[in-house]
């Protein structure tokens, strides 16, 4: 194969990536291959000149150096794309690389990013599900239907208190069916990959907002010509929509529960719940309440135990109780 510049072979690295990722991502491997051509620059190699045939693996241990001046999180961003750039001039015959030691000389010399706690602004979550949870039900006068905006509050409220109490993902409240529902049993069946299913428990507070929704949405259910069954457990209301039954998108739940917070709590904190921010109440909750991690794990459906763990979100004062209570109360 013709011998190229590394100049030229980031072009070809970056083509072959532009199908399947998009324009930010692609502008964000430029940016870090970017980086390392002036990485390459300080050590006085042009890369528009250098032959890429000639690019060691050693190369990574001098831009991890380079990018000290960076913060933690792009020094691991970067690293992953010089990586990923390595590793299609290997496949490409275009250097010789050694996989097993880019990723050793990475793992070893770069910095471990330092988490920072998770904001959970408890009071507002609580705020805002009782302020959802005391809004009455439409009247259904003569038979009438709501109107759009009556059916959309109705099934804001039942999404707000289902994502509060079930522990359930914005991704699989999206898939859910009216079919998946065990309304004696107030549970709901989950359907994963490899006919994976799993049973989720519900609230009577959420099965009831839910089924007053579905009952004013029955008219429009019933026009849509399908089994009440397939159709989904949370509809769109929107004109986009129309009268078909379609269900609601991961980009509908966030808009709903950024409309709600900014009703209820005002514009400072919609950028502090979001609907992943229920799943840490939905934890936090079962904790209190119980002291036993294991049953919200298995509630939470967390195969890791520190998973569920980075949810449970204690006071100060909680945890001075319970530690007075364990080793200063004793007999």
């Amino acid at each position: 194969m013709r011998d190229i510049t590394i100049a030229q072979a980031k072009t070809k690295f970056l083509e072959s990536i532009k199908l399947p990722r998009s324009a930010n991502t692609v502008q964000t491997y430029r940016k870090a291959l970017d980086a390392f051509s002036d990485m390459l620059t300080t050590q006085n190699i042009d890369s528009s000149n250098f032959p890429v045939a000639e690019l060691k693996e050693d190369c990574i241990a001098d831009f991890v150096d380079y990018l000290q001046e960076f913060s933690p999180a792009t020094e691991s961003l970067y690293l992953q794309v010089m990586k990923s750039f390595l590793k299609f001039l290997d496949a490409e015959n275009r250097a010789k690389v050694n996989p097993s030691r880019v990723r050793m000389l990475i793992r070893k010399r770069t910095r471990r990013s330092v988490r920072q706690p998770v904001e959970y602004p408890e009071d507002d979550v609580k705020q805002l599900i009782e302020f959802m949870s005391n809004l009455q039900n439409f009247p259904a006068s003569d038979g009438d239907q709501l109107n759009n905006e009556e059916l959309r509050d109705m099934r804001d409220r039942a999404l707000i208190l289902t994502l509060a109490d079930t522990g359930l993902h914005v991704d699989e409240i999206c898939k859910l069916r009216c079919g998946d529902m065990n309304w004696e049993n107030s549970r709901a069946t989950l359907h994963g990959r490899g006919n994976k299913q799993a049973s989720v428990r519900f609230s009577t507070r959420s099965i009831d907002a839910i089924r007053a929704y579905l009952s004013h949405r029955m008219p429009l259910d019933l026009e849509n010509g399908r089994t009440v069954s397939s159709l989904p457990l949370f509809a769109r209301h929107d004109k986009g929509a129309g009268k078909k039954i379609k269900p609601i998108t991961p980009t509908t739940v966030r808009r709903i529960v950024s409309e709600k917070v900014h009703q209820v709590l005002g514009a400072e904190a919609v950028t502090q719940i979001t609907p992943h921010t229920f799943l840490h109440y939905f934890v936090t909750t079962i904790l209190r309440a119980t002291g036993n991690l294991k049953l919200a794990q298995v509630l939470a459906r967390h195969t890791n135990i520190q998973i569920t763990q980075k949810y449970a979100h204690l006071s100060e004062a909680e945890l001075n109780k319970g530690y007075y209570e364990i080793f200063e109360n004793k007999k």
